[in-house]
Protein backbone atom coordinates (compact mmCIF):
# COMPACT_ATOMS: atom_id res chain seq x y z
CA UNK A 1 0.00 0.00 0.00
CA UNK A 2 0.85 3.95 -1.03
CA UNK A 3 1.88 6.10 1.82
CA UNK A 4 -0.43 8.98 2.62
CA UNK A 5 -1.30 11.29 5.70
CA UNK A 6 -4.95 11.60 7.11
CA UNK A 7 -5.96 14.38 9.74
CA UNK A 8 -7.28 13.59 13.33
CA UNK A 9 -10.59 12.42 13.28
CA UNK A 10 -10.07 10.27 10.00
CA UNK A 11 -12.42 11.00 7.23
CA UNK A 12 -11.16 8.41 4.57
CA UNK A 13 -11.71 9.24 0.84
CA UNK A 14 -10.98 6.52 -1.96
CA UNK A 15 -7.47 6.44 0.50
CA UNK A 16 -8.60 4.80 3.27
CA UNK A 17 -6.65 2.47 2.70
CA UNK A 18 -3.49 3.63 2.39
CA UNK A 19 -0.70 4.22 5.21
CA UNK A 20 0.40 7.62 6.64
CA UNK A 21 4.10 8.38 6.83
CA UNK A 22 4.72 9.72 9.93
CA UNK A 23 8.13 11.08 11.05
CA UNK A 24 9.37 8.91 13.90
CA UNK A 25 11.80 6.61 14.07
CA UNK A 26 10.72 2.95 12.45
CA UNK A 27 11.25 0.60 14.99
CA UNK A 28 10.25 3.35 17.79
CA UNK A 29 6.98 3.06 15.84
CA UNK A 30 6.64 -0.57 15.80
CA UNK A 31 7.56 -0.58 19.51
CA UNK A 32 4.78 1.75 20.25
CA UNK A 33 2.72 0.20 17.96
CA UNK A 34 2.79 -3.21 19.86
CA UNK A 35 2.81 -1.96 23.28
CA UNK A 36 -0.78 0.06 22.87
CA UNK A 37 -2.44 -2.67 21.26
CA UNK A 38 -1.39 -5.10 23.38
CA UNK A 39 -2.29 -2.62 27.13
CA UNK A 40 -5.45 -1.84 25.13
CA UNK A 41 -6.30 -5.30 24.68
CA UNK A 42 -5.44 -6.21 27.65
CA UNK A 43 -6.99 -3.52 29.54
CA UNK A 44 -10.41 -4.30 28.49
CA UNK A 45 -10.62 -8.04 27.79
CA UNK A 46 -9.27 -8.43 31.34
CA UNK A 47 -11.55 -6.20 33.08
CA UNK A 48 -14.67 -7.18 30.54
CA UNK A 49 -16.33 -4.24 31.62
CA UNK A 50 -19.39 -3.75 29.92
CA UNK A 51 -19.31 0.19 30.07
CA UNK A 52 -16.02 0.42 29.10
CA UNK A 53 -16.68 -1.61 25.84
CA UNK A 54 -19.61 0.60 25.04
CA UNK A 55 -17.47 4.00 25.57
CA UNK A 56 -14.92 2.90 23.14
CA UNK A 57 -17.37 1.86 20.82
CA UNK A 58 -18.29 5.26 20.99
CA UNK A 59 -15.62 6.72 20.75
CA UNK A 60 -14.97 4.54 17.39
CA UNK A 61 -18.25 5.74 15.83
CA UNK A 62 -17.80 8.78 16.67
CA UNK A 63 -14.16 10.56 15.99
CA UNK A 64 -12.20 7.06 15.19
CA UNK A 65 -9.10 5.94 17.46
CA UNK A 66 -6.49 7.88 15.03
CA UNK A 67 -3.91 8.47 17.10
CA UNK A 68 -2.93 5.41 18.36
CA UNK A 69 -4.18 3.43 14.64
CA UNK A 70 -1.49 5.87 13.20
CA UNK A 71 0.76 3.83 15.01
CA UNK A 72 -0.50 0.37 14.33
CA UNK A 73 -0.86 1.40 10.66
CA UNK A 74 2.83 0.55 10.05
CA UNK A 75 2.85 -2.55 11.70
CA UNK A 76 3.38 -6.13 10.15
CA UNK A 77 0.30 -7.57 8.81
CA UNK A 78 0.26 -10.38 11.05
CA UNK A 79 0.50 -9.06 14.04
CA UNK A 80 -1.88 -8.02 16.65
CA UNK A 81 -1.29 -4.03 15.73
CA UNK A 82 -1.65 -4.86 12.08
CA UNK A 83 -5.32 -6.58 12.98
CA UNK A 84 -6.27 -3.99 14.98
CA UNK A 85 -5.25 -1.36 12.11
CA UNK A 86 -6.89 -3.48 9.85
CA UNK A 87 -10.26 -4.00 12.03
CA UNK A 88 -9.90 -0.01 12.01
CA UNK A 89 -9.64 0.45 8.21
CA UNK A 90 -13.09 -1.72 7.76
CA UNK A 91 -15.15 0.07 10.33
CA UNK A 92 -14.27 3.22 8.81
CA UNK A 93 -15.34 1.98 5.47
CA UNK A 94 -18.54 1.09 7.46
CA UNK A 95 -19.04 4.12 9.36
CA UNK A 96 -18.22 6.52 6.94
CA UNK A 97 -19.34 5.76 3.90
CA UNK A 98 -22.33 4.05 4.77
CA UNK A 99 -24.05 3.89 1.78
CA UNK A 100 -22.04 2.68 -0.40
CA UNK A 101 -20.42 0.28 1.41
CA UNK A 102 -23.95 -1.15 1.94
CA UNK A 103 -24.48 -1.01 -2.07
CA UNK A 104 -21.06 -2.96 -2.57
CA UNK A 105 -22.21 -5.72 0.23
CA UNK A 106 -25.32 -6.35 -1.41
CA UNK A 107 -24.01 -6.93 -4.52
CA UNK A 108 -21.42 -9.24 -3.22
CA UNK A 109 -23.60 -11.08 -1.17
CA UNK A 110 -26.01 -11.13 -4.94
CA UNK A 111 -23.02 -13.01 -6.38
CA UNK A 112 -21.11 -15.31 -4.07
CA UNK A 113 -22.29 -18.60 -4.00
CA UNK A 114 -19.95 -19.13 -0.83
CA UNK A 115 -20.74 -18.96 3.54
CA UNK A 116 -19.35 -15.72 3.48
CA UNK A 117 -22.18 -13.62 3.86
CA UNK A 118 -24.21 -16.40 6.17
CA UNK A 119 -20.29 -15.74 8.37
CA UNK A 120 -20.21 -12.21 7.76
CA UNK A 121 -24.01 -12.13 9.33
CA UNK A 122 -26.01 -8.90 7.67
CA UNK A 123 -29.37 -9.87 6.43
CA UNK A 124 -30.56 -9.59 3.06
CA UNK A 125 -30.95 -6.50 1.93
CA UNK A 126 -28.14 -4.98 3.55
CA UNK A 127 -28.62 -1.06 4.58
CA UNK A 128 -26.06 0.88 6.23
CA UNK A 129 -27.87 0.85 9.97
CA UNK A 130 -27.54 -2.90 9.36
CA UNK A 131 -24.08 -2.69 8.53
CA UNK A 132 -22.97 -0.35 11.23
CA UNK A 133 -24.62 -2.98 13.65
CA UNK A 134 -22.33 -5.73 12.58
CA UNK A 135 -19.69 -3.55 12.46
CA UNK A 136 -20.38 -2.48 16.21
CA UNK A 137 -20.85 -6.70 16.70
CA UNK A 138 -17.37 -7.26 15.45
CA UNK A 139 -15.60 -4.56 17.69
CA UNK A 140 -17.60 -6.07 20.73
CA UNK A 141 -16.08 -9.27 19.77
CA UNK A 142 -12.65 -7.52 19.40
CA UNK A 143 -12.61 -6.52 23.13
CA UNK A 144 -15.28 -8.68 25.07
CA UNK A 145 -15.82 -12.19 23.46
CA UNK A 146 -14.49 -14.37 21.20
CA UNK A 147 -11.55 -12.58 19.33
CA UNK A 148 -10.67 -15.18 16.38
CA UNK A 149 -14.18 -15.32 15.46
CA UNK A 150 -14.86 -11.45 15.59
CA UNK A 151 -12.01 -11.18 12.95
CA UNK A 152 -13.41 -14.05 11.21
CA UNK A 153 -16.37 -11.90 10.70
CA UNK A 154 -14.69 -9.01 9.84
CA UNK A 155 -12.62 -11.35 7.45
CA UNK A 156 -16.37 -12.40 5.38
CA UNK A 157 -17.40 -8.88 5.22
CA UNK A 158 -14.63 -7.97 3.32
CA UNK A 159 -14.63 -10.86 0.77
CA UNK A 160 -18.31 -10.05 0.16
CA UNK A 161 -17.73 -6.35 -0.16
CA UNK A 162 -14.52 -7.06 -2.67
CA UNK A 163 -16.87 -8.84 -4.82
CA UNK A 164 -19.68 -6.19 -4.61
CA UNK A 165 -16.63 -3.72 -5.45
CA UNK A 166 -15.69 -5.94 -8.48
CA UNK A 167 -19.36 -6.32 -9.92
CA UNK A 168 -19.76 -2.60 -9.20
CA UNK A 169 -16.01 -1.96 -11.29
CA UNK A 170 -17.43 -3.31 -14.29
CA UNK A 171 -20.76 -1.71 -14.43
CA UNK A 172 -18.45 1.20 -14.24
CA UNK A 173 -15.98 -0.04 -16.74
CA UNK A 174 -17.24 1.90 -20.14
CA UNK A 175 -18.88 4.86 -18.56
CA UNK A 176 -16.65 6.03 -15.28
CA UNK A 177 -13.32 4.40 -16.47
CA UNK A 178 -11.91 6.40 -13.21
CA UNK A 179 -14.40 4.87 -10.75
CA UNK A 180 -14.04 1.59 -12.17
CA UNK A 181 -10.19 1.79 -11.45
CA UNK A 182 -10.77 2.91 -7.57
CA UNK A 183 -13.52 0.17 -6.97
CA UNK A 184 -10.87 -2.31 -8.66
CA UNK A 185 -8.06 -1.21 -6.07
CA UNK A 186 -10.83 -1.35 -3.72
CA UNK A 187 -11.44 -4.74 -4.31
CA UNK A 188 -8.23 -6.01 -4.23
CA UNK A 189 -7.43 -3.86 -0.77
CA UNK A 190 -10.40 -5.78 0.76
CA UNK A 191 -9.48 -9.10 -0.37
CA UNK A 192 -5.51 -8.33 0.87
CA UNK A 193 -7.36 -7.40 4.29
CA UNK A 194 -9.40 -10.26 4.68
CA UNK A 195 -6.95 -12.92 4.22
CA UNK A 196 -4.88 -11.09 6.51
CA UNK A 197 -7.53 -11.45 9.12
CA UNK A 198 -8.07 -15.17 8.37
CA UNK A 199 -4.66 -16.03 9.08
CA UNK A 200 -4.58 -13.67 12.20
CA UNK A 201 -7.99 -15.45 13.56
CA UNK A 202 -5.38 -18.89 13.54
CA UNK A 203 -2.30 -17.35 14.61
CA UNK A 204 -5.09 -15.70 18.04
CA UNK A 205 -6.37 -19.00 18.75
CA UNK A 206 -2.66 -20.64 18.49
CA UNK A 207 -1.79 -17.79 21.11
CA UNK A 208 1.03 -16.77 18.50
CA UNK A 209 -0.37 -13.26 17.87
CA UNK A 210 1.74 -10.62 19.01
Amino acid sequence: MADARFSKPTRFSNDWFERIEGDVDPAVRLQLASETAHALLARVREGADPGVVERILAVAREDGIDTVAELWSHARPHSLPGTLWRVHLLHALVTQRADEAAALYQAGADALPTAAPVIAGVAAPATPEELRSLSDTILRGVFAGDFALALERAAAFAIVAAQGAVRAAHADEAAHPERASARTRLAAQLTDIAGDLRICAGMWRADSLV
